[in-house]
Parts: C-alpha cells; sequence; structure tokens
C-alpha cells in the first residue's frame, strides 16, 4: 500500500500518468546507517515487490531500478530482488572503474543495467583540477586533483575538452544504459548534449590507458 500511495503522489507531482523507469531511492548505509536499518528496507522492499511487479506487468512502468550511493551495495541487492536497472551515483567514471572487477561482471551475469549517477564525479571533471574542486561530494584531495591534471592534459594534447571525455566514457561500456550529468541552467543542458556529439578518437582513449589513467579492460567509445 505505500509503494502504491507513493508511486501515485509521485504521478500527481509530475503531471503525467506513467513513467518509463521508476527508481526507489537510498537504500544504503548513507541514509540508514546501521546494518539493522539497512536489512529492515531490504525486508521492506521484498515484501512490496508484488506492487511494483503489478505496475511493471500493467505496463504503466517499463523499467524499476534502485538508487544507491555505495557501489559495495549492488551485489547485495542482486541477491534480493529481480529489478532491471541500478541508479548508482559514482560507480564508474574517468577516476574510478573498479566495479570492473566484481560489480559490473554481476550485473552482466543478472542482466541488470546501470545508470551512472555522477560522470563528473561529483564536479571535479566539470571543474577540472581548481582548489575548490569536488570529488565524492567533499573537497578533492592533492592526489585527485594531480589525476585530474594529468587527464586534463591528456586532453589537450588531443584537443578534447574534459567534458566531453568524461560525459562519453561511461556510455562506452554496453551496461551503461544512460547518464545524469545534472543542470542548473537550460544554457548546461545545451552544453552537455552538445558534448555527447564531440568526436573522440582511439588515439586518446589509448593515450589515457598508456598514461595509466584508464583501465586497459575499460570499453570506450
Amino acid at each position: 500500500d505505500g509503494i502504491m500511495r507513493s508511486y501515485e503522489d509521485s504521478l500527481l507531482r509530475l503531471g503525467v500518468n506513467q513513467v518509463q523507469a521508476l527508481v526507489i531511492h537510498d537504500l544504503d548505509f548513507g541514509y540508514h546507517r546501521t546494518e539493522a536499518h539497512v536489512a529492515r528496507k531490504l525486508q521492506e522492499l521484498e515484501s512490496g515487490w508484488k506492487a511494483l511487479d503489478e505496475l511493471k506487468r500493467s505496463g504503466e512502468v517499463q523499467a524499476i531500478g534502485v538508487g544507491i550511493n555505495e557501489e559495495a551495495m549492488m551485489l547485495r541487492f542482486l541477491d534480493h530482488i529481480p529489478f532491471d536497472f541500478f541508479l548508482v551515483a559514482m560507480p564508474y567514471t574517468l577516476m574510478d572503474q573498479g566495479v570492473l572487477d566484481r560489480e559490473f561482471p554481476a550485473c552482466e551475469r543478472h542482466g541488470v543495467g546501470v545508470v551512472v549517477g555522477a560522470p563528473y564525479a561529483s564536479g571535479i571533471l566539470a571543474t577540472g583540477p581548481v582548489p575548490e574542486a569536488k570529488y565524492f561530494y567533499a573537497p578533492a584531495s592533492a592526489e585527485a586533483r594531480d589525476k585530474v591534471q594529468r587527464i586534463q592534459s591528456v586532453c589537450d594534447r588531443h584537443q578534447v575538452p574534459l567534458k566531453a571525455a568524461a560525459l562519453q566514457f561511461p556510455l562506452g561500456h554496453p551496461l551503461v544504459a544512460s547518464i545524469i550529468p545534472g543542470a542548473f541552467t537550460p544554457e548546461q543542458v545545451q552544453e552537455n548534449r552538445q558534448l555527447l556529439d564531440v568526436a573522440l578518437l582511439a588515439d586518446f582513449w589509448e593515450e589515457l590507458r598508456h598514461e595509466g589513467l584508464l583501465r586497459p579492460d575499460a570499453p570506450t567509445p
């Protein structure tokens, strides 16, 4: 009942009669703090799956996803409910591709897609290595700024905007269905769209790999 009320309230706020993708948000330790609270939310989600399944079978919702902030939670959710995708804040960016070891292979085995919620790594891949740059939603460390400076140098040699590389890289992986760059103004929305059309050649990605800035097994656009 709670899930259906939430869904119906969302439709009213959005002014639509159905949605393509329904996301259950923030089911991790960042919001629920303790193992007991996370376990309880998992149990509640399992018990409410009947409502979600009915929405999908009726055609009102085409896909159901889980929004989390911690990539380690991906493996845990895969064993609980048969959802369609993860919306994860920063599991896979130019800064970090650690999910290629365990999480992405597990998603592939389960047929679960991924939406990358912060391709700019919460800011630093948009602003560059400026002193006030943000990484993981906090002031970027000197190490993080140094890595972005090295990525920026490769971009400059190939005349590639850092933002374009940041936006296009995650979409090179077949699991990644979409990205959410975030924007405050219509101009930023337009810029993000235009950056997706910037041509990035294979030599650019190969130099990032050669410099140790990109994993050898990371697929590129």
